[in-house]
């Protein structure tokens, strides 16, 4: 019987200063966290203490912002995906990103009366999807909160938009 040997891969190993070129690239060509960074570069075979130096750099160059960062994130994560500032805040903490810059960024980039047209929009239409037999009002309720409960979106808001299309619908 063959012997089944093993592929072994060799990954050239960069300079600190070749790291530091392609970490800039990396960085520019879209905001990234400290995190997403340090990770990146241990994948290129980088040492701890000349990460830390790398980040350093990054930082006084403007290449890395945090504040940048939770901004950004916050804005795309609400415009494009619909998400509430429960979830945005959630993914941002499980990213590392200080308290201060989650609270501002979510100031910032959230005008309320944006976020809860959104969420009417987006309630009206998940409230006309749901149908089948069975499907009492109170269920449909139950679903919509869920549904905008697993978005992100902050219980007593859901209540007041939920009410408001309820009685549109009655209308």
């Amino acid at each position: 019987m063959p012997e089944i040997m093993e592929k072994k891969t060799f990954r050239k190993t960069l300079t600190p200063e070749q790291a530091y070129v392609k970490i800039r690239h990396y960085c520019a060509f879209q905001e990234r966290n400290h995190g997403e960074v340090k990770t990146k570069l241990s994948t290129m075979g980088i040492g701890w203490t000349t990460i830390n130096e790398i980040v350093s750099k990054l930082i006084e160059e403007g290449f890395l912002n945090e504040e940048r960062f939770a901004n950004a994130f916050v804005g795309g994560k609400f415009r494009m995906k619909g998400w509430g500032k429960k979830k945005i805040e959630m993914e941002l903490r499980k990213k590392g990103v200080s308290a201060y810059s989650i609270q501002k960024a979510l100031r910032d980039e959230i005008d309320m009366a944006d976020y809860e047209k959104t969420l009417k929009k987006l309630m009206e239409k998940k409230w006309s999807s749901i149908k089948g037999p069975g499907i009492t009002s109170y269920v449909k309720q139950a679903k919509v909160r869920q549904y905008f409960l697993s978005r992100g979106y902050e219980n007593s808001l859901i209540t007041k938009i939920l009410k408001e299309v309820i009685e549109k619908e009655k209308d």
